[in-house]
């Protein structure tokens, strides 16, 4: 971009986000298209065996060795497909701040480019991904799930003592009730760690110390960040409504699709638009979340740190360069050997006859 980098107002970040999604529409969409695809691609085979065998494995055995099969085989594919979508969706991620820096900045990327940069500290990236699920996900689903458990102990008591009813009405109560902060700090701390990855994949830190980056620079801009996600969840439930529901009344205008023989291959048709509209949308939104995010970053270092002084102080040439630190001698290195010539040289004859003779006190009184 050619525009003076300067603080912004979050409908500025939006206009800067549309416009920039708009120049690179297929860089940015490419980059989002590759883990929305594994996560399709891994669910989509569920779905079809799952079509196969009841057309074709359920007339040999029962519908319940057909669930277990179907069961059994979705949660093969999930052990192995989650580590790989975990992966991919983490490059993904990273690649996705690198493109949207460089073109921020005003140099060109493609799709090739922006996953090259990152593959090389790909392990990097997975684990920043898996630290910002564990605080966002992990840590409020186990304790959610201790709390369930002390109600249900609490509730037994309350059992045994002749409280049946009222137990079962504070158990539900209770379960419903932890919820609440524990969303609340669930959408706290996803606000908090909202940037972590550009800090990460800008400045070239560490998944723990782009954590602590993203809880400074987030200070001050969570309402913003807030507003944007609300926005962009919006949007794409509107378009996944758009999406879905006038491809659903065209299935079932089609002849015939009514009747009692085709009901389930209409709801399997159905399910697979459902999901493909789902996937579609998201990898359409994706990078909006991506750009936006990545603007905030910098609008944060603008305010806090002065970015866009040093920005140009550096295209000016006027940044000092690092001093070359001095060589220190090491004593726990062997003595090298040195050559006779040189300890000849250095002997305390040679010494002697180098230095300048000095006048005597006779020489002195003569030249008087």
């Amino acid at each position: 971009m050619n525009e003076p980098l300067r603080p912004s107002s979050l409908g500025e970040i939006l206009d800067r986000t549309a416009q920039l999604y708009r120049t690179r529409f297929l860089v940015f969409l490419g980059i989002s298209v590759l883990p929305t695809g594994v996560v399709l691609a891994l669910a989509g085979l569920v779905v079809l065996v799952a079509a196969w065998w009841n057309a074709s494995g359920a007339h040999e055995v029962s519908s319940a060795a057909g669930y277990v099969f179907v069961g059994v085989f979705a949660i093969a594919v999930a052990l192995v497909g989650l580590p790989i979508s975990l992966a991919v969706t983490a490059l993904a991620s990273a690649a996705m701040n690198h493109a949207v820096s460089v073109v921020y900045l005003g140099d060109k990327t493609t799709i090739r480019d922006a996953y090259k940069s990152v593959w090389r500290r790909g392990w990097r990236y997975i684990w920043l991904y898996l630290l910002l699920g564990l605080f966002v996900g992990i840590i409020p689903a186990v304790v959610w799930i201790a709390l369930v458990f002390l109600a249900a102990g609490a509730t037994v008591l309350a059992q045994k003592a002749g409280l049946g009813a009222f137990a079962n009405s504070v158990l539900g109560a209770s379960a419903f009730l932890a919820l609440i902060p524990l969303t609340v700090y669930a959408i706290w701390i996803l606000l908090r760690l909202s940037l972590a990855f550009p800090a990460s994949v800008v400045e070239q830190t560490g998944a723990w110390t782009a954590v602590k980056r993203s809880f400074a620079l987030s200070h001050g801009t969570k309402g913003r960040i807030l507003l944007l996600c609300l926005m962009v969840a919006a949007l794409g439930w509107l378009l996944s409504m758009g999406i879905t529901i006038p491809l659903s009344i065209l299935l079932f205008m089609i002849p015939g699709m009514s009747n009692q023989q085709h009901a389930q291959a209409a709801g399997v048709a159905l399910l697979l638009i459902v999901y493909g509209a789902a996937y579609a949308v998201q990898s359409l939104i994706k990078p909006i979340y991506g750009i936006a995010l990545v603007l905030f970053y910098y609008d944060q270092r603008i305010r806090k740190e002065g970015f866009d002084i040093e920005l140009l102080m550096q295209q000016a040439g006027m940044v000092p360069e690092a001093p070359v630190p001095a060589l220190e001698a090491k004593p726990w290195l062997p003595a090298v050997p040195r050559p006779a010539t040189l300890v000849e040289a250095e002997s305390p004859q040679t010494v002697e006859s180098q230095q300048p003779i000095q006048p005597t006190s006779e020489a002195t009184g003569e030249s008087q």
